[in-house]
């Protein structure tokens, strides 16, 4: 699939280099996000999901201005600023903690002990760090893929978008490899620390905009704001394009229950010392090594058609998930010689079927998307295509805290192990939920089809 780069730009390799570094900055956080929340800071299930699913949110939704302000000043300017914002928030990520226990609110130097964080407001000083990385990482959503657009032809963008995906996967993977070497040697202060790597990796990729990236591609720059609001209210008032968000909702919800769910879930349940972010690195891996063939084996299909397979393979990934907590939880899998909890063992197995669906449906969505857009616009069109994460994000996040607390509650709330057993022996029933809504996403995109082909056939 490759060997034909010297197809594309400079520009386009380097802003697939530097979204690389970014998705391994922001996963590696993102990945243990909710623990992060909980641990270090105190917040409960809830509180913890909501933060996370209002962060992930507004990530995706002010994509939809950002990619307008950035078909306005330039994609550069844009990603300059989004760099720089993204390492001034992880570095915040980072000191926070160190602040909070100068004012003798938490102590960490002896296990992590809450000296009146819990009822503090202060621990809700991390809404404005996490406001620059919303800020920050949505010009990033918006540029590259619009970038990706513009430095590719008709000819080469289906491969364009495969190889953005692949990029975004690498730097996935890469980013949550790096999450239990931290745990394991600073135990749950790796948290806090991971944040300093994290913003060490959006600083390189500042550098390299500053000296690397150059684009001969202009158009769309130089937008007033009345032009701005015009193309956007097209936008929203695409009926075909609103609908099929809604949809592709429920995919994502399921999706990002790999950082809502998961990491609790299966700490919880198959031990601390589980490593969530490798489990969570099968998403990648799987995308990665399958994207290029599902790529061509769908190439004379349309993207709707490879949409639907992918949709359908969900809520199966949800189904394997929840099996895990019928097995025997007292005899570990020996899988290729590794001792692994049946609870994990099932978990990893859902999480690559999740990702062998996200192959037939994410490059091709956001193919579908870039074919809608005037010349000029993508960084708009493409901004707003990421509106269905914002729908799953604060929905998928939401519902997570509640099945958490109803099904798979902390283990410091209970003064036993066979009481905390005994609580959590339905835990299994979240991912039922997830299943559920995957199957009536995948059956509305079927009818979604019929009825665009059939006003197609009218319109012609």
């Amino acid at each position: 699939m490759l060997n034909n780069f010297k197809d594309f730009s400079r520009a386009f390799w380097t802003a697939n280099f530097v979204e690389l570094l970014e998705r391994g900055a922001y996963y590696g956080v993102f990945i243990v996000i909710t623990l992060y929340l909980s641990k270090i800071l105190g917040f409960t299930d809830v509180e913890a999901a909501l933060i996370s699913g209002l962060f992930s949110g507004g990530l995706y939704l002010l994509p939809t201005f950002s990619g307008a302000y950035a078909d306005k000043i330039g994609f550069k300017k844009s990603l300059l600023l989004a760099f720089a914002l993204l390492t001034l928030g992880y570095f915040g990520l980072g000191i926070l903690p160190g602040t909070l226990e100068k004012e003798g609110l938490v102590n960490y130097n002896d296990g992590i002990v809450f000296t009146g964080l819990n009822e503090s407001v202060y621990r809700w000083s991390i809404i404005p760090v996490l406001m620059l990385l919303m800020i920050g990482g949505s010009f990033i959503k918006s540029v590259i893929t619009g970038t990706v657009a513009k430095e590719t032809t008709a000819e080469n963008r289906a491969q364009g978008f495969s190889i953005f995906y692949m990029m975004v996967n690498i730097g996935a993977f890469s980013g949550k490899a790096f999450v239990k070497p931290f745990r394991d040697a600073m135990g749950d202060m790796g948290l806090i620390y991971f944040n300093f790597f994290s913003a060490t990796l959006t600083f390189i990729a500042l550098l390299m905009i500053i000296f690397i990236f150059k684009s001969s591609q202009h158009q769309g720059e130089g937008k007033n704001i009345k032009e701005i609001w015009k193309a956007l209210v097209v936008v929203i008032t695409n009926g075909r394009l609103v609908t099929l968000i809604l949809i592709i909702t429920g995919f994502w919800m399921v999706q990002h229950q790999l950082y809502a769910t998961m990491p609790k879930y299966v700490t919880r349940l198959a031990g601390e010392d589980a490593a969530v972010g490798w489990y969570a690195n099968v998403n990648p891996f799987v995308v990665f090594t399958t994207v290029a063939f599902v790529t061509s084996l769908m190439k004379s299909k349309t993207p709707l058609f490879s949409m639907t397979v992918g949709m359908f393979l969900m809520p199966f990934s949800a189904l394997l998930m929840a099996s895990g907590n019928l097995f025997d939880g007292s005899h570990n899998f020996n899988i290729l010689g590794l001792e692994m909890h049946p609870i994990a063992a099932m978990m990893i197995a859902g999480i690559a079927v999740q990702g062998l669906a996200e192959t037939f449906i994410s490059p091709r969505y956001l193919e579908f998307f870039s074919l809608q857009a005037p010349k000029g616009d993508e960084g708009l069109y493409l901004g707003f295509s990421h509106l269905h994460s914002f729908l799953s994000s604060v929905l998928g996040f939401g519902l997570s805290g509640y099945l958490l607390n109803k099904y798979c509650p902390d283990p410091k709330l209970f003064d036993s192990a066979e009481a905390y057993k005994a609580a959590t022996v339905h835990a299994h029933y979240i991912w039922y939920y997830f299943a559920g809504i995957a199957l009536v996403s995948a059956i509305s995109l079927i009818i979604y089809g019929k009825v665009i082909r059939k006003l197609d056939t009218k319109k012609a």
